[in-house]
């Protein structure tokens, strides 16, 4: 029986770090490639249709609108200086909650961690984001549990991980919780990419 098709929202918005976005949208789109799978339908989300500039100048095209991205079956939250003024943005900390709520899995890189504080969904949970902002993840989500050192943690539902490259180990990661081992360590073959699977950090969470 052929495994269904997930959607992958992930949101951009301006000064978003590329990498952020980039690699877990290469992981996602090239997952189960060899065995001519298509398990994942990775798109790009913005509060507004038109251009996002993310940082260095780096521009992407939506695929669409925040509206959009309902009913996606994972949602990704990028990090990057432009969290800062998104901590503010109210319409999207409000669709974060909502469509948190509806989607099988959601996952942060870097700061994104911050949007996810902001909009409440790290309260009681294990929580890291880039090392240049465990005070203001604490600040931010006072609930949450920060650990600081780690590549990425695993929640459950909601799966964080620490700065830039780390969200490519994230991502091969919940490729292997739904797909399993081959397809993960094929994709990661594929990119060339040595894959930090974070075992302690893991084990510590019972993961």
């Amino acid at each position: 029986m052929k495994a269904r098709t997930r959607r992958v929202a992930i949101v951009v918005f301006n000064d978003a770090e590329v990498l952020d976005v980039a690699g877990p949208y290469e992981v996602f789109s090239g997952a189960g490639r060899r065995q001519g799978l298509v398990p994942f339908e990775a798109t790009r989300v913005a509060g507004e249709a038109g251009p996002v500039t993310l940082r260095n100048g780096f521009v992407v095209t939506p695929h669409g609108t925040l509206g959009d991205a309902r009913g996606a079956d994972l949602l990704v939250i990028p990090g990057g200086i432009g969290t800062r003024r998104e901590m503010g943005n109210d319409a999207l900390l409000s669709w974060l909650r909502q469509a948190a709520g509806e989607a099988e899995l959601v996952l942060s890189v870097c700061t994104g961690a911050l949007l996810l504080g902001k909009a409440g969904l790290l309260d009681g949970l294990q929580a890291t984001s880039h090392h240049a902002t465990y005070g203001l993840l604490r600040e931010v989500a006072p609930k949450a549990i920060v650990r600081e050192g780690e590549r990425f943690l695993d929640n459950g539902r909601i799966v964080v991980a620490a700065g830039v490259s780390a969200g490519l180990d994230m991502a091969l990661h919940v490729v292997e919780r739904l797909l399993g081992t081959e397809v993960a360590e094929e994709t990661a073959a594929y990119m060339e990419y040595h894959w930090d699977r974070n075992e302690e950090g893991l084990k510590d969470q019972g993961v």
